[in-house]
Parts: C-alpha cells; structure tokens; sequence
C-alpha cells in the first residue's frame, strides 16, 4: 500500500475516533491475558512493514509463519493425544487402551512425582505419593505392562520425563525391541527439556552440564539408532503455568532451544544432524488471539535464528513442530463445567495457530486426575473442531488479519528484547544462576493475581457470577492399595533378576559418566537386565552430584 494511501487512512481513523470517543466503554481493562494493551481498532497502518514473502511466505516455506506442512491440516489433521497416567501400569494401560478406542491417535505418559524425581516407588522419599499424579514405572517390567497390547510400531508416544528422561526412554526402546519393533520404527517425544526444569516445574535430579551431556547423548544415538524419535521437546508450557506471560513463554522457550542447539553443536554435532528431531510444546491459555500470534511469532523466530545464527541448512531444521496443552492454570474449581468452554476456546487457538499435536483439558483436572468420562469430553472436543468445525479446511485463515499480523510482530520484537537481556547476563544457564528468568515469572504470575483479585481481570464464576450452589461431579480416587502392590511387584523384580549383571551393568555405566562415552548405551544394558530407574540414577548421582537450587531474596 503507497504512502499516499496509508496517510489518508490515518485521516480517516482520526475522524472515526473522534466520533466514538465519546462512547460508552467496558470497564474491563482492554488488555490481554499478559496485560500488554489493545487498540480498539486495528487497520493497514499496523502492518505497513509486513512484507509478505519476508515476513509470512506461504505454508511449508520460510520463515514457517503460515505453517510447516504446505498442505497443513488439509492434508493431515493434528495428533489428538491425551495426557494420561494414574496408579500402576496395569491402570494407565486400561486407559490408554480405552483412549485409542475413543478415536485418539498418539498416546501422552504422565508419570508420578517419584518416578519425575528418579526415585523408585521403595524409597522412603515415594511413601504416598506412588502413582498418585501420574503412573509408577520402577522398571522395564512396568514399561511392558504400560503398552501391553499396544503396537509400539503404529502408535507414537510423548513422555513427559525430563531429569531421568534418558532412563525412561531406554525403558521404552528396550520394550519396543521386546515386541519385536526395530528402533527404527520406534516414533515419538521424550520431554527431555532440563532448562525449563530450574527455572519452572523444579523436577530435577543432576547439575546443568551433566544434564545437558545426558540430552547431547541422547541427540546423538537417536540419530543413528531410533530416526523417527524427537529427542527433546522444549517446553514453554510449564513456563506459561508458573505464572509467565505469553511473551516470556515465547522468549524462554526458544532461548531454551537455542541454548541445547549450541550444546549439540559444542558437543561436535553438525547442527542438521540433530536439529529437525527437535520439537517444542506450548501452552494455549485463555486469550484466543495472543496465543495465536504466539505459536506464529516463534516459528518465524526460529527459523530466521537456526538460518541466519547457526548455519542450518536441511529445512527441516528450520520447522519448528510443536505440540499443544491447554492451560491447567486457566481452569477453575468452581463450576467445573465451565472447564469445558475455556478448554474447547484454548484448544480453537490452538489449531488456528498450527499445532501439529494436542491435548485438551479434562473439566475436573483442577480438582483430580480426570474421570472416563471427563477425559472422553475433552477428546470429543478435538474431534468436533476437527470434523464439524471447518476450520480445518483452509491453512492460516487468520493471516492478514491487521490484529494479528501486528500482535504477531509485537510479539516476536517483545522475545527479541528478552533474548538481549539473557544475552547481556551470559546466556540462559548464567541467567538461570542468577535468578532472572524465575524472578521474571514470579513478577508476572503476581501482577496476574492482582488483577484477579482486584476484579480487573473476570474469571467467570470466581471473582464474578459465581454462586453458592455445592459442587455435584464425579472424582477419580487413586485406591490406596496401588502403592502397596507396587512395592510387592518391585521387591519380586528385585529377587527374580540377576543381581550380579545388574551390579555389573552400573558398575559400568559409572565408568563411563566418568569418562565422556556416550550413555545411552550403558544406560540401555542396564535396563535391559531390569536395573530399576532409581538404581540408575543413584549410580550416576555417585559420579555427577546432584543440583541444589540456589536461594533468591
């Protein structure tokens, strides 16, 4: 558009905000979900610099803003997967099942918080807590209950693992070859993101560089051996649930990316050797178009950093993949039903945003680990936008849009400024040392609070039309006999297997953590002679310590 076109435009927007200026307003603030303002009004003059081909090209062409697929979800929709895992493998296992007979086609593993800790269910540390938040996997003997029935060749799996992720996946690959599944048919996610661990979720076992030593290992074998495996997905979600807004989601989580990019590198990777295995995942919240232009902004940045930073080549460095959760920390305890509207909501913004996975919500995940009942609602939520929508028949229907194409911008210059400042401080594991990033979140989830509890920011059916009238739903109960099994399962594993190859096993593995082999390998002959995770992670505490989180005041 010339000049001469956006100066009368500029006119005219003049004059139509003098006539509505003395309208009645809402009171409600006008800003986003992150308290960044909107304008009442968005026209031409917000993008007069986009230029099309540099900034938005076309779907499966750079810079990836309209999408990494050409054809998008017109050739194939995204992956409906559900998180999913409770009490003992032989429970996951019945769901997981049910879930795939529902019509969900990946399978997501939630683990329990001794199992995310590296910690067997036997420890004193595990005493009620196993199989509480997710399911209990000791061993490879529990890995081979959880997908029992499951062909590990036609059904990919995320895993939501990160300190111990590099036991749990060799738990994985050592049942697939079980069932007879060539590593090179294995396909799925480990979270495997160990950054987002310090400054987010706190689940974490070992120091940051034997930790990032543990993610370049797996980088590497998964490269030779097991090809259709993405090795880490970089998480902005648990990000965006301690409190971040959607901007430092965005900007965390690349930096993350970044970060393990020049690790592969500094490890003697060539960077198109590792880079198109990696994959990202995002949390969609409550503000429909913010989280838009997010998932939009962060593959135009990525794919300009990868390109022009560190020389990647093969395109599929450049695609950034991710995958999608609707925000547990937009859900409410009060009217729980009401769950069910922000779910369907985040996980709209989410497909019109171009997410190649997702999982949607269960309405009484805020009070429980969700029914059968509930999880079925959130699956049917998927499939109704899928199938009855329509919004999966055009690619980036939002694009040229003068809202979005401008949030989508103010979006990446906010990340970009982030990156600066992480920079300045030395680069994401010196910011993480020096509490910036966490002391940024903190600031941001008390601000949204304020606002919430100022009645600035509406949460419908808490802070405004909330009732009195008593909660009537349906709860899982974990039935307390789940830990006692365990426990006995665990303590036969123990007498039944060879001990002496199992000592041998991370006698070894220790040797080689004090040397600079890759483990992976000492890692999956242990498994193998069903070592359990917290034996491993013990013998490898021996050699490389563990982090203690440094005190911020």
């Amino acid at each position: 558009m010339d000049q001469e076109k956006l100066e009368r435009i500029k006119a005219l927007k003049e004059l139509w905000a003098k006539e509505v200026e003395e309208l009645k307003t809402r009171e409600e603030l006008p800003v986003t979900v992150s308290g960044k303002p909107v304008q009442a009004l968005y026209t031409p003059l917000d993008t007069a610099d986009l230029d099309y081909e540099e900034d938005l090209g076309f779907p499966g062409s750079y810079p990836y803003t309209r999408g990494v697929q050409p054809n998008m979800y017109r050739g194939r929709l995204w992956t409906m997967r559900q998180f999913s895992g409770f009490g003992d493998a032989y429970d996951s296992n019945r769901r997981y099942r049910y879930l795939l007979e529902q019509g969900q086609t990946g399978l997501s593993v939630a683990f329990d918080m001794p199992t995310l800790m590296g910690y067997d269910s036997d420890s004193d540390r595990s005493l009620g807590e196993v199989g509480r938040c997710g399911v209990a996997v000791d061993s490879l003997e529990d890995m081979e209950i959880l997908f029992d029935q499951i062909p590990l060749d036609r059904v990919t799996t995320s895993m939501t693992i990160n300190g111990p992720a590099a036991i749990l996946w060799c738990m994985y690959l050592a049942n697939a070859e079980k069932q007879g599944v060539g590593l090179d048919q294995v396909g799925g996610t480990i979270q495997n993101d160990i950054l987002k661990e310090y400054t987010a979720q706190k689940s974490w076992i070992f120091p940051p560089e034997p930790s990032m030593r543990l993610i370049t290992d797996i980088f590497a074998f998964a490269s030779d051996h097991v090809p259709r495996w993405n090795t880490i997905s970089i998480s902005g979600y648990h990000i965006r649930e301690a409190g971040s807004t959607a901007a430092q989601e965005l900007a965390f989580t690349l930096a993350d990316g970044f970060a393990y990019v020049e690790a592969g590198i500094n490890a003697g990777l060539d960077v198109d050797r590792f880079a198109p295995r990696l994959s990202f995942f995002f949390n969609a919240h409550i503000d429909f178009f913010e989280e838009i232009c997010k998932y939009r902004a962060a593959r135009r940045i990525w794919a300009r950093r990868m390109k022009e930073k560190y020389g990647a080549k093969d395109p599929r460095s450049l695609m950034m993949r991710f995958h999608t959760q609707t925000a547990g920390c937009s859900l409410a305890a009060q009217e729980p039903e009401n769950n069910i509207i922000r779910t369907t909501t985040e996980a709209l913004s989410a497909v019109l945003g171009g997410t190649q996975s997702l999982h949607t919500n269960s309405m009484d995940e805020v009070l429980a680990l969700p029914t059968e009942k509930a999880v079925k609602i959130a699956l049917r939520t998927q499939q109704v936008l899928a199938y009855e929508s329509g919004v999966a028949n055009t690619i980036d229907p939002l694009a040229g849009s003068y809202f979005i194409e401008a949030l989508t911008g103010q979006m990446e210059a906010e990340a970009e400024e982030y990156f600066r400042r992480i920079d300045d401080l030395g680069g994401v594991l010196s910011a993480i040392d020096q509490g910036f990033i966490q002391q940024e979140i903190a600031d941001a989830a008390y601000e949204y609070q304020q606002a919430v509890d100022r009645n600035e920011r509406v949460v419908v059916g808490v802070n405004r039309y909330n009732t009195a009238e008593p909660m009537e739903i349906e709860l899982l109960k974990i039935d307390p006999q789940v830990e006692k099994k365990q426990l006995e399962r665990l303590k036969q594993l123990k007498e039944k297997r060879d001990g002496v190859k199992v000592a041998d096993c991370l006698a070894d593995l220790k040797k080689s953590a004090a040397a600079s082999d890759n483990l992976i390998p000492k890692i999956l002959e242990a498994v193998r002679c069903y070592a359990t995770e917290g034996e491993i992670a013990s013998a490898l505490k021996e050699v490389f310590g563990e982090y203690k989180e440094k005190p911020l005041f």
